[in-house]
């Protein structure tokens, strides 16, 4: 078992493929409203919404714990429908060394293919690999859809 992984897994969406790069990208302080369960809050603490090297942090809940996650955008990608954050600080970095978060969405008519992509490397070999984090992001994600198909 190596101390490097990626995870990714992919949900389809119904709801605007465009809209939901659109929230990641933006908007991510949106995302309280659309998964209220999961997200309790975004704050912008450097920079601007949307913009590579803004540094935002996220309050949410994870196995049943209140959590914070910081994170600088680290790309956004247009054309791929892509942003990428890497995490600097909060909850996740007490596992692991280094992560990498990214959120891409294929747009193809209704149906749209939203994959989410984890790159990290484990402070030790006990760590488990992030699966139920991966599973909170699929989650969030049928919440956005939910709350775009409503609308």
């Amino acid at each position: 078992m190596g101390l490097t992984g990626k995870l990714v897994r992919q949900v389809e969406i119904k709801s605007d493929g465009d809209a939901f790069h659109e929230l990641f990208r933006d908007k991510p302080h949106h995302v309280s409203t659309m998964s209220p369960g999961n997200i309790h809050g975004v704050d912008l603490h450097e920079g601007d919404w949307g913009h590579v090297g803004s540094v935002i942090s996220w309050n949410y809940t994870h196995d049943g714990k209140k959590k914070v996650i910081k994170e600088v955008i680290e790309a956004i990608d247009e054309e791929n429908k892509s942003v990428t954050f890497k995490v600097i600080g909060g909850d996740v970095t007490e596992l692991y060394r280094t992560f990498k978060i990214t959120v891409h969405v294929d747009t193809k008519g209704e149906n749209n293919l939203v994959t989410w992509t984890f790159e990290y490397e484990k402070k030790s070999e006990d760590v488990e690999d992030p699966n139920t984090l991966m599973d909170f992001a699929i989650n969030v994600s049928k919440d956005i859809e939910s709350h775009h198909l409503k609308s």
